[in-house]
């Protein structure tokens, strides 16, 4: 029974049957008209809807208005279009003429409405459930700047965009995906800025998704990035409305997720994940500053350990004679290689790393911060690591925090192993060939066709106002050339601010 009968009873039953006779779904039985009774019935999810305004609003529109309405004249299969025009007094609604429509519908927060003798229903829109509400962002925070966070309801996050972006410029798509879960996604994007083809690509790898259910945007991610099997990021993903803001205005595409409140955004860069919302509220001599400190902290997070096995195995003539015999009077009684060293304390502190994050709130940091403390200084007394390589593993630590994307950060924690292992089997040599790999690898990547390392690979000079270094907002007049072609004029020439005439 696939399209929607006539008869009000059968409908009912076929409903209350298909769902198991969920105490959830409220069945509100009405007489539109008394003179010629017409039976009808509401039904509505408890919990996921305005109890208030199907109350106050729609069944008062059914009972009463209908009261004041002429019948005489009106076939059967005039009904719904004369309730939808003259009796309902809401904006949202819309026809249902199968079952599959009406479930979606029902089981998403919409009110049904279904007459006796008519194979035609309404769904009405009063959505309403309890969520988080707008809070400060929690994963990506900043000193100066907005303080609001994306939520997990797509509406409220749609919104957010809206208020950021009163243009008629932003379009916004809205799908389902999921078989079961028939998750709401939307694409949104800058008609007239963003690259047709980068929308067009977006919308073929959605509809190939086939699945039973999305829970989460990066369900979303790992089914559409354009490569599976490298630990480099090539979605960004945000939680502030003002990022994916800037994101849409300069050419990308954002993609939102019913139930999440991380967006995600393409193309994306290499480059793009070592920027931060704050760089552009703050002066464009101190951002610069700041950026190149992440990068920098990325060479340490990434190599520091490596290069600690390669230079005290391998290469201790490269050590003045000072530090190389303060080095060799630590390790006198350390009964392990470097190498084993660096892998235990990596390790122990992964699972420290771990252990804060998942542990309840109130004591997770304390335990996190006083057990590092604890096993760095017993391992060194007990003489099982030597001091010099607690302080690498600590500052290899602490510079992996420093990157804006948490995603950047896992990848480092990756790829520091490897280089670990070429370090103690090759010395500098590996970690040369490693960096190597790792720079070729890096060049094959893509991002929705866009290189990955565009910008540095191939170069272009006018694209660094805005890679490691930051422009004042004055120079950064146009949009980048390697995300979108379209539009590029952001601003006006010749803004540059000017003291005071004389």
């Amino acid at each position: 029974m696939a399209q929607i009968g006539c008869s009000l009873d059968d409908n009912i039953h076929y409903i209350k049957e298909s769902l198991g006779y969920s105490n959830d779904i409220v069945i509100r039985e009405v007489v539109l008209n008394s003179l010629e009774p017409v039976r009808g019935a509401v039904l509505y999810a408890d919990g996921m809807v305005d109890s208030y305004l199907v109350q106050a609003v729609l069944i008062d529109s059914l009972l009463y208005k209908m009261r004041l309405k002429e019948w005489e004249g009106i076939r059967e299969d005039e009904f719904v279009p004369f309730l939808k025009d003259s009796v309902l007094a809401v904006g949202d609604m819309g026809d249902l003429f199968d079952f599959p429509t009406l479930f979606t519908a029902l089981l998403t927060g919409c009110v049904i409405i279904l007459v006796d003798g008519c194979s035609q229903g309404i769904h009405v829109g009063l959505q309403e459930w309890k969520d988080r509400g707008v809070t400060e962002p929690s994963s990506q925070t900043v000193i100066r700047g907005p303080r609001e966070s994306f939520t997990e309801t797509l509406r409220t996050n749609i919104t957010l965009l809206r208020r950021r972006i009163s243009s008629e410029k932003l379009w916004i798509e809205i799908n389902r995906i999921g078989e079961e879960t028939k998750t709401e996604v939307a694409i949104v994007y800058m008609k007239g800025i963003v690259e047709e083809g980068v929308v067009e690509e977006v919308r073929n790898r959605l509809d190939r998704i086939s699945i039973d259910g999305i829970l989460e945007s990066g369900m979303i991610e790992e089914l559409i990035q354009d490569e599976a099997y490298t630990p480099f990021p090539t979605i960004s993903n945000s939680e502030r409305p003002d990022v994916v803001a800037a994101n849409l205005l300069e050419g990308r595409v954002a993609i939102l997720v019913d139930g999440t409140p991380f967006v995600l955004t393409v193309p994306s860069l290499f480059v793009e994940f070592f920027h931060s919302a704050e760089d552009y509220y703050q002066r464009f001599d101190f951002s610069t500053l700041i950026r190149m400190l992440r990068f920098a902290c990325f060479l340490i997070a990434l190599l520091a350990p490596s290069l600690y096995i390669a230079i005290t195995t391998f290469h201790q003539e490269m050590l003045p004679t000072q530090l190389l015999i303060s080095l060799a009077a630590q390790r006198e009684g350390v009964p392990f290689p470097a190498f084993i060293e660096a892998i235990m304390m990596e390790v122990a502190f992964e699972i420290l790393r771990e252990a804060g994050i998942r542990m309840p709130r109130a004591v997770g940091q304390a335990i996190s911060i006083v057990g590092t403390l604890v096993i760095g200084q017993a391992a060194v007394e007990a003489g099982i690591v030597s001091a010099a390589m607690v302080i690498v593993v600590s500052i290899t630590a602490i510079s992996s925090f420093i990157f804006p994307a948490s995603n950047m950060s896992i990848t480092v924690r990756i790829l520091r192993f490897p280089l670990m292992v070429l370090a103690a089997s090759f010395g500098i040599y590996g970690i040369i060939v490693g960096m190597l790999a790792l720079v070729l690898h890096l060049c094959s990547l893509r991002s929705f066709g866009v290189p990955y390392m565009e910008s540095f690979a191939p170069f272009s000079l006018k694209e660094q106002r805005d890679t490691i270094f930051r422009l004042p907002r004055w120079a950064l007049d146009k949009r980048p050339e390697s995300i979108t072609k379209n539009n590029l004029r952001r601003q006006s020439k010749g803004i540059k601010p000017l003291p005071p005439q004389k």
